[in-house]
């Protein structure tokens, strides 16, 4: 018989009856305002901050508006320019005609005056403005479709702040120990990277191989960061202690193709010292990682972030400060220990709460040995346009009761006479007394930004340089800190404020020499996530705040390096090869799997394979090409990385480090149509580091807006017979050159200022048709910046198949038709013929001719 005639029928029952159903209920709802009052917080605010009562007004009103919506333009200078110029040229004006019901014109995005180059930018026009009128629309999708590529990073403003203080320069190593969720990690990446494109084509001038066209150029010391023949030696560390958020961290910093970039996973307490190459002339003395700068964004209360986080007028207690203080203590004082001398790390808060700001700074630079050995630098001719105020020599203390403390002899006597000890406050929570060594310390350097000064949440920021090498001293540990009470009400030392906890000390000891350590929970959590729209740390992560007393670091740690391994079996004790990894991924343990790194060798086949095909130049480096599995053999992807980068992964093998993300993805396998094709196509992530040292043999040059427009908007467009035509200037090289990967130059003449920017990207041709090899996002962010076309892509393949499916249906109606009829014809005794050769051939065995291929993996 014929086919079952409910193919591709409705699913799910008759519909019938539809009137029973019940009928759909609005599913909205609009939640009461939260009061934003506490009337603890504005008690303690006022009595702590230096303004007069005019100027508590402004700031206290400050805090209970929205926070505008804020963005900054990423990458190179010269594209950030190109970005923001449609920003100026083509959104504002029309956003300027916008007219508020009072007649009054709406303000387009305006920029931020102390931002370096205004590439950062404000708006402060209301919700229901945005969501009513086309122009916003349109602004909308194109800051929502920059953003996703990476274009734009949409990020509070003060947030912005610690990086651009931070000094940082082309060749330096950086460490970011609370990086999620990693917008201030992009900042820091953008820094090291800055002017590499210029400077590796000065280098590629020199040898005459520059292949592409000049771009926009900055003004750069081509001697600046030249030691790996202009390309970037850098390195940006980013780390954090939620696994999860780790993997957050991929995802927005890989945007910038950086091969200079590693992501860990560890307690920032505990952060441990990463081992590099042994000196050849002296090769038994392990050498560590020391960081030239380090940016300490720890976890705080957030009170500063008021403005956007509503709930904290009606959650925020004191004690929330109280139970970070050490913890903010203990990632501080380890940021400098990991931090080379004449090196500075910039500690940084969200927080407006002395506590957590200036009484941290004190404490740490106390532990590590006072203003000897470690000075608070004045900023004062960074950003000279950001309003700010000096930190605070003294300041008060407020327990978790609200009541307010001025010292910590205050605290003692209350205590003696027969008080109870307020919970959670430490002695090094209160300014120093004249005695103390650090009593003199120069706060007045720290930066503290208000609300009510330009517009912004609240910001702590300073900046301290390491001035010699030091030990850190054991904490202070407050012995009313845990205070329990006895039969005569009288306050005692708890067991568990006098127990060391031996675990922890070992831990911290391990760190310091660098050992894995098997680590335990981070205490607090990192502020709310500013620069994205995740949900904010959920209360369950702030887990215990008591400080571990750590007398006995030092002798534990000695212990440990005098320790004399156990006995084992000759290859347990062997130290793997340089190459070597494990068979198996690592385990967290949580549970997590990462898969091992693998460097492959120079004379490897496929880098052979993949040299020749592109003519890669010689001065591209061979030896950091790695891939991510047991085996390490290529599979599906091979990454790049810098040379430190590769450094660091291989020595820290089986170390217990936790390696989450290194390098970039280079090249991913293809599907090829004959043995002489390359099989590794250049990923689009990769391509920035790579397009310079391709072969002139792989590129094709276009000059044409309207054939780039061609190529965005239309997926695998063909060229069989005359077909090549109608690519233009392109037609006749990409009819001609062959199969497999190749790289599109696109070369503007610079007549039309939308289409000035020079750019690569990758492209593949198959047997009768090419395609651009970008993620979907990319297609359109760039139609729609280049173009102002929010079309949707067409894919011709699919747009074919879809003719053919047409035809197929039409021939499966046809057939239908006859088998009825013979049926019928059957039940009245008739017998009628079927003439074979009137049965059309277009049914599934009309194949298209490009069926296999797809729009991001053609063959």
């Amino acid at each position: 018989m014929g086919r079952k005639h409910h193919r591709g029928g409705r699913k799910g029952g008759d519909r019938k009856g539809g009137e029973n159903r019940k009928l759909r209920v609005d599913s909205y709802r609009s939640y009461p305002d939260i009061p934003k009052q506490n009337e603890k917080l504005e008690n303690f605010y006022n009595s702590l901050l230096p303004l007069d009562d005019a100027e508590k007004s402004e700031f206290w009103e400050a805090l209970r508006k929205d926070l505008p919506n804020s963005f900054r333009f990423c990458g190179s200078k010269g594209h950030a320019v190109a970005v923001k110029r449609l920003l100026e040229t083509r959104y504002a004006p029309e956003i300027e005609k916008i007219e508020h019901f009072n007649g009054e014109l709406v303000q387009a995005p305006q920029p931020v005056p102390w931002y370096p180059d205004q590439l950062a930018y404000s708006m402060t026009t209301p919700k229901q403005v945005i969501r009513k009128f086309p122009p916003f629309a349109s602004f909308q999708k194109f800051l929502v479709s920059e953003t996703s590529v990476g274009n734009i990073s949409r990020q509070e403003l003060v947030s912005m702040i610690p990086p651009l203080v931070m000094d940082l320069k082309p060749g330096m190593t950086v460490l970011d120990l609370c990086a999620a969720p990693g917008s201030k990690s992009a900042q820091l990446l953008e820094m090291i990277h800055s002017g590499e494109e210029a400077r590796i084509r000065k280098f590629m001038e020199s040898f005459g191989e520059a292949a592409l066209p000049e771009k926009e150029q900055e003004d750069v010391d081509p001697t600046e960061d030249s030691a790996d023949h202009g390309r970037a030696t850098g390195l940006l560390i980013a780390n954090d202690v939620e696994y999860k958020r780790c993997h957050m961290l991929v995802h927005q910093l890989k945007r910038l193709s950086s091969p200079n970039l590693i992501v860990t996973n560890h307690d920032a307490t505990l952060f441990p010292s990463l081992q590099i190459s042994r000196n050849p002339e002296n090769p038994k003395v392990t050498r560590y990682l020391k960081f030239d700068r380090i940016l300490a964004d720890v976890p705080c209360s957030g009170d500063g972030t008021l403005r956007k986080n509503a709930d904290l007028w009606k959650n925020w207690q004191p004690g929330n400060a109280l139970g970070l203080h050490s913890t903010q203590c203990r990632i501080l004082v380890r940021a400098l220990q990991l931090l080379k001398v004449g090196g500075r790390v910039v500690f940084s808060t969200c927080s407006m709460n002395p506590v957590e700001n200036e009484s941290v700074v004190v404490s740490a630079i106390e532990r590590c040995g006072g203003p000897d050995v470690v000075e608070i630098i004045d900023c004062k001719d960074r950003l000279p346009l950001l309003k700010r105020y000096p930190g605070m020599h003294q300041w008060q203390i407020m327990d978790k009761s609200g009541r307010i403390w001025n010292n910590w002899e205050e605290v003692q006597q209350h205590v003696l006479n027969g008080g109870q000890a307020p919970g959670k406050i430490s002695q090094t929570m209160f300014p120093r007394p004249d005695s103390s060594d650090c009593s003199g310390l120069p706060l007045d350097r720290c930066m503290r930004v208000y609300a009510h000064q330009q517009d912004t949440g609240g910001f702590f920021i300073t900046v301290l340089e390491k001035k010699k090498e030091f030990k850190a001293k054991e904490e202070v540990k407050s012995q009313f800190e845990i205070p329990t009470t006895s039969q005569n009400d009288t306050p005692t030392l708890s067991k568990e404020s006098t127990e060391a906890p031996d675990v922890k000390i070992e831990e911290e000891a391990k760190a310091a020499v660098g050992l894995p350590t098997d680590e335990l929970p981070s205490v607090g959590s990192k502020r709310t996530l500013e620069e994205t729209e995740a949900d904010p740390a959920p209360d369950s992560k702030r887990q215990r705040t008591e400080t571990p007393p750590s007398e006995k670091v030092e002798n534990i740690a000695e212990a440990i390096l005098n320790a004399k391994p156990p006995k084992v079996e000759k290859d347990q004790t062997e130290s793997p090869a340089p190459n070597a990894s494990t068979d198996k991924r690592v385990k967290r343990a949580e549970g997590n799997y990462e898969e091992p790194f693998k460097y492959l060798s120079v004379d490897h086949e496929v880098v052979q394979n993949i040299r020749t095909f592109y003519n890669i130049s010689p001065r591209f480096p061979s030896d950091r090409f790695m891939v991510r599995n047991a085996l390490g053999e290529p599979a599906k992807a091979i990454y790049y990385s810098s040379q430190l980068v590769r450094e660091i992964l291989v020595e820290n093998e089986g170390r217990g480090v936790r390696f989450i993300h290194g390098g970039l993805k280079m090249f991913m396998k293809q599907d090829a149509p004959s043995a002489e094709v390359c099989r590794w196509r250049i990923q689009s992530e990769g391509l920035p580091i790579i397009a310079g040292y391709v072969g002139s043999e792989r590129i094709v040059h276009l000059k044409n807006k309207e054939t780039l427009h061609t190529l965005l908007k239309e997926m695998f467009p063909k060229f069989i017979n005359d077909g090549w035509k109608k690519l233009n200037e392109i037609g006749e090289r990409t009819r001609d050159i062959g199969m497999g990967c190749c790289l599109l130059s696109v070369e503007p003449d610079g007549t039309d200022p939308e289409f000035s920017e020079s750019m690569v990207m990758p492209l593949w041709k198959s047997f009768h048709s090419l395609n651009l090899m970008l993620p979907k996002e990319d297609r359109a962010a760039m139609m729609l910046r280049l173009f102002n076309d929010t079309s949707p892509v067409i894919n011709m393949t699919l747009k074919e198949s879809a003719k053919l499916e047409a035809g197929t249906a039409d021939s499966d109606v046809k057939e239908d038709t006859k088998e009825e009829a013979t049926e019928k014809a059957e039940d009245t005794g008739d017998v009628t013929m079927r003439d074979d050769d009137q049965v059309e051939a277009n049914g599934d065995d009309a194949v298209p001719e490009n069926t296999a291929e797809t729009a991001e993996v053609p063959t």
